[in-house]
């Protein structure tokens, strides 16, 4: 639909008349694009966050099915003894921690230094 100068106008002026001028009209204009704005925003993040976490879980559940030997026998600040040939599986990682499955370890899993299971066998944190 195209309109001239004068569509236009008459629009605008009788849009102000039904909502109580042209001030109110301008304000819920100018309100109405910062709400839509805004929701934008608040969505994208909302969907940026869902997406990263997603990622993350992927990146988990491949880790986690990854094991380790381990190459040099220790003892973590945790207390846990790792010896040589000892396997094992990163389950979650948070930070410079993980959970750690001791494979045939009943007591497993076992919260250690990530930094520390580096140091033991080939695993590299992310």
């Amino acid at each position: 639909m195209i309109m001239g100068n004068l569509g236009w106008y008459q629009l605008l002026t009788t849009m102000a008349k039904k909502v109580g001028g042209p001030k109110l009209l301008i304000g819920m204009l100018v309100g109405g694009g910062a709400l839509a704005g805004g929701g934008a925003v608040a969505g994208g993040n909302y969907l940026k966050k869902k997406v990263d976490s997603a990622l993350e879980k992927k990146r988990q559940e491949a880790e986690a099915t990854v094991e380790y030997t381990v190459n040099k026998e220790a003892k973590s600040n945790e207390g846990v003894l790792f010896k040589v040939g000892d396997v094992f599986k990163v389950l979650e990682t948070d930070k410079n921690v993980g959970l750690v499955e001791k494979i045939g370890d009943e007591d497993s899993p076992y919260y250690v230094s990530l930094k520390f299971l580096s140091s033991i066998s080939e695993y590299r944190s992310v």
